[in-house]
């Protein structure tokens, strides 16, 4: 794919990484998961290169960067095979919302270790009866006392949570109680793994990955009150600084995954012979390849737009931006995998040729964190200043 537009310093890091990808591949990524274990190789690699901190402030042992570097990342990794779903809760959402608003002790106690992967983080925002609907969030918390060192005491339950048996701890959206009026009022707290009452169940997924689905049933989980992240007050500024780079990392996934299935059925185009020529060159099937790759260039420049806004301060538009990035590389990304699969025809069901198993997981890109009609509905309403039907 072209990198034109990039500077030097991330055509550099694109390189780089895609060569780490190339090492691990999906034989990688799914020998991992039919062992039922973890990414702790690429990890734990990509970490010590400096990749899994890109966007983390220098001070704190990260790169510097931001988005824009961070989804380079994921991207490349997607590409070849192995993504790193953690990568997006992790140091993009977790270690942006710390960086951005954590105390001085949350910036030193987590930072250092989230961007040099030896700690990680996992994020819970969609309840059972919320869904995409924030407004319904139903886990509180209360203050067991008075004053600004009483303990909070937090209760709710918590749905499709990414990796709670390996995060240190997760960074629970809840609302102060004196909320339960209407108006949203989010705080973040950091909930560590093995908090009393915290409890986790594995959600019986058909979406095979390394990292694992939870549902989490906080039963007054008592922390203590530097827990809460940031301004009590400043909770949705907050929340929506941590859901930005979560839409733009989505975006680098599907975008990923769609550039890795997209090159395996153009490798296949090129050499499977069935008459006189190799079947790529029948419009019938080089045509919709074009499209697909079209597609994906479209959304990674939404998406490069989508960083640029948010390393530059500009949350309104990087919220625009963030939201159209992954919707366009949902869609492009599902649109890619399903095409391969068909490309390849039998093989793209078998699991020699590692395609199948993306039919489902393309899916993801256009559900989570947020679906596609949800995503309309933002710009129907904070773009075109259309009316609410809710």
């Amino acid at each position: 794919m072209s990198t034109v537009l990039e500077t030097e310093e991330h055509q550099a890091l694109r390189a780089a990484v895609a060569a780490l990808g190339k090492r691990y591949g999906r034989d990688y990524m799914t020998t991992v998961i039919r062992e039922g274990s973890h990414t702790d190789e690429l990890w734990a690699e990509a970490a010590k290169l400096g990749y899994l901190g890109v966007n983390l402030p220098e001070e704190y042992g990260g790169g510097g960067g931001g988005m824009a570097e961070l989804s380079i990342v994921l991207e490349e990794l997607g590409a070849a095979g192995s993504p790193l779903l953690m990568m997006i809760v992790s140091p993009a959402i977790c270690g942006t919302v710390i960086a951005r608003f954590g105390t001085d002790e949350q910036k030193q106690k987590w930072l250092p270790g989230l961007a040099d992967g030896s700690l990680t983080m996992a994020f819970g925002i969609t309840e059972p009866d919320a869904g995409s609907n924030s407004h319904r969030i139903t886990t509180t918390a209360r203050r067991d006392g008075t004053g600004p060192d009483a303990d909070w005491l937090l209760t709710g339950r918590k749905v499709f949570v990414s990796g709670v048996d390996i995060a240190d701890a997760t960074l629970i959206v809840g609302r102060t109680e004196d909320a339960r009026s209407g108006n949203l009022k989010p705080c973040l707290f950091i909930v560590p793994r093995e908090a009393p009452g915290f409890g986790r169940n594995q959600i019986d997924m058909e979406l095979h990955a390394p990292e694992k689905q939870f549902e989490l049933v906080l039963d007054d989980v008592r922390l203590p009150a530097d827990a809460l992240v940031g301004d009590e007050d400043a909770g949705l500024l907050q929340l929506f600084a941590g859901l930005n780079p979560e839409r733009i990392m989505t975006a680098a996934f599907g975008i990923g995954m769609g550039r890795f299935a997209l090159s395996k059925a153009v490798e296949y185009a090129r050499t499977r012979q069935v008459w006189k020529a190799p079947i790529g060159s029948h419009q019938a099937i080089a045509h919709p390849l074009a499209t697909a790759h079209i597609d994906l260039e479209l959304s990674r420049l939404m998406m490069q737009k989508a960083a640029r806004l948010y390393d530059d301060g500009d949350d309104v538009g990087a919220g625009e931006a963030a939201n159209m990035a992954k919707y366009a590389a949902g869609e492009a990304c599902v649109r890619a995998v399903d095409q391969a699969v068909h490309t390849l025809g039998g093989n793209g069901l078998t699991r020699e040729y590692g395609l199948a198993s993306l039919i489902t997981a393309s899916r993801v890109a256009r559900i989570a964190p947020v679906s596609r009609e949800m995503i309309l509905n933002y710009i129907s309403h904070q773009t075109l200043g259309l009316p609410k039907s809710y």
